[in-house]
């Protein structure tokens, strides 16, 4: 639904420009060999907001511990492919696959044949944004890395983040809105 030219303006507004696209790759260096840590912080969090453990959770509010460790493996890979993003048509059309994954209209559970909520309400979507980038800093910072290099590579991932974030909205807007 959005095409190369759009993505394009997208970057463009959100001021990601090839700086960040090279602090994005070498933040990839440091965050490989500590991915599962930053997960476990990711998933302390959800586990500890349970508006937010819900998403994961059947009807009787128990978490899918199946569901939680398919998404866990496919949000690690996200970690390495925001890092790696290339933002090509490939890629575009994954960011429009994933909106979809959030959403009754679209494929909640489908994937994994999960039995959690059937939605996940934007506003927890959009609200991420920040536990994911601010929770993610102390890892970019690891191994003495600069604080210069730090603070772009966060920008980085911040921009990064939120293009990501708005992409995966379309599927909550009207046709037109978007």
């Amino acid at each position: 639904p959005v095409s190369l030219q759009e993505l394009e303006l997208l970057k463009a507004t959100l001021l990601l420009g090839e700086d960040d696209l090279a602090a994005l790759r070498r933040s990839g260096d440091l965050l490989a060999p500590r991915v599962e840590e930053v997960l476990d912080v990711w998933y302390g969090f959800v586990a500890a907001n349970p508006h937010l453990l819900a998403a994961f959770s059947n009807a009787h509010g128990q978490p899918d511990q199946s569901y939680l460790a398919a998404v866990r493996r496919r949000f690690g890979q996200w970690i390495l492919d925001t890092a790696a993003a290339d933002y090509d048509q490939a890629w575009l059309d994954y960011q429009h696959e994933i909106g979809l994954r959030h959403t009754r209209h679209g494929k909640k559970n489908q994937t994994d044949g999960a039995d959690g909520a059937d939605h996940i309400p934007l506003r927890y979507v959009l609200a991420l944004l920040i536990p994911i980038t601010v929770t993610l800093r102390p890892f970019l910072a690891g191994g003495g890395t600069a604080p210069e290099e730090v603070e772009a590579m966060h920008q980085a991932w911040v921009k990064a983040v939120l293009l990501q974030v708005i992409l995966w909205s379309h599927p909550y807007v009207r046709d037109g809105d978007f």
